[in-house]
Formats: C-alpha cells, structure tokens, sequence
C-alpha cells in the first residue's frame, strides 16, 4: 500500500525562486511550514492510499494515455490563499489554466475511471503549494506580499512528462519518491502520427 499522487514537476526559474524568496522574508515572523524547493510540483490527481497491485495498472495506463499528448506550456501568475484572509491555511502559486492543461486531465481521470479508480468531482483548482500557515503573527505582511505578486507572471513551465509519486509522510515534511515517469510526446511526432492515421 502506497500513498500516491499523479503530477507534474516544475523546475524553478528565477523568477519563482525570487517570489519564493520573498514570501519567506517577509512572513519571516510568522509560522509557516514552507514547501522544499525540489517537491514544488502541479497536481493533477491525488489518489491516497493504493495498492501495489492497482499501481501496476494505472502505471499501464499513464504509459497510453501520456504518450499520446503532445507536449506544451502553461504559465504559473499570481499568488493566493486558501480558506479566508481572516483564517489563511495555505498560500499558493497561481496556474492559467490552459486548454491544453485541463486536457491533460481530463485524459488521465477517464483513464483512471477505466481502470476502476475513483477520482475526485471538484472543479480543477491547479496552483502550486508554496507554504501551509501554522499561525500567523503578522496578517498585514501577508496581505502585503498577496498585493505584490497578485498579478505577477512567474514564468512558462513546459509539460514533458507525468509523474507517478509516492509520497512518504515524515515529521519533517513529505519525501516525493517517483514511482514512473511517463513522457509525452513531441509535436512533430504527434502530428506525424496523425497524419499516418487520418
């Protein structure tokens, strides 16, 4: 039994790893448990606990699904919270939800409905974690910081590869084993194929 979650990786620029910067000089005061620069991924689907058995399926369908979608770019803008500024939990990074991005998805969940998994019915929500808010001492700061980056463009992630991720809860904060990586495909291949086929 495997806690797992299906994502994409980012790679910081600098940009990103300047408004990272600047969140936790600024909320310096406060209490956040920050997100490691290296775990800093998109989520597509959140799975929980599974077992060994159903991952040797969905890595099967991840396989198909993936390397018949073709590369491309989303771009991370802006910043956020969730709950309430008046009781804040988690501050994020934003994501323009492209077209392409929401067909990503919607691939991979009729997959995962193929092969009998359940997955979730909420709207998709794509951000990126940057910290969880344990108490915060100064509202103003964060309020301050928000106002910043609200409207920021980060920079333009480039979409390659799915990975299949085991994440292993530790008290000092989750480790993200990947358990398969599943590239896409390249465009020109991608049409090619579609020409051969059409």
């Amino acid at each position: 039994m495997k806690r797992i979650f299906i994502a994409v990786r980012i790679i910081p620029e600098q940009k990103l790893l300047e408004v990272f910067s600047s969140f936790k000089n600024i909320l310096a005061k406060d209490s956040v448990k920050w997100t490691e620069i290296s775990n800093i991924h998109l989520t597509l689907e959140f799975l929980g606990d599974t077992d060994d058995d159903k991952i040797t399926v969905l890595s099967a369908m991840l396989k198909e699904k993936c390397s018949s979608f073709a590369y491309f770019s989303f771009n991370l803008k802006g910043s956020g919270i969730f709950k309430s500024i008046r009781d804040p939990r988690t501050i994020w990074m934003g994501v323009d939800l492209s077209e392409r991005l929401q067909d990503l998805r919607k691939n991979i969940q009729t997959g995962l409905a193929d092969a009998g998994f359940k997955t979730g019915d909420k709207p998709f929500s794509p951000h990126l974690t940057l910290g969880r808010i344990r108490y915060l001492r100064t509202p103003d700061s964060l309020m301050k910081v928000l106002e910043m980056y609200k409207d920021t463009f980060i920079q333009t992630v480039r979409v390659n590869e799915v990975i299949l991720y085991q994440s292993i809860l530790k008290p000092s904060g989750p480790l993200y084993i990947p358990l398969g990586i599943f590239p896409l495909t390249h465009p020109s291949l991608s049409t090619q194929f579609l020409q051969y086929k059409g």
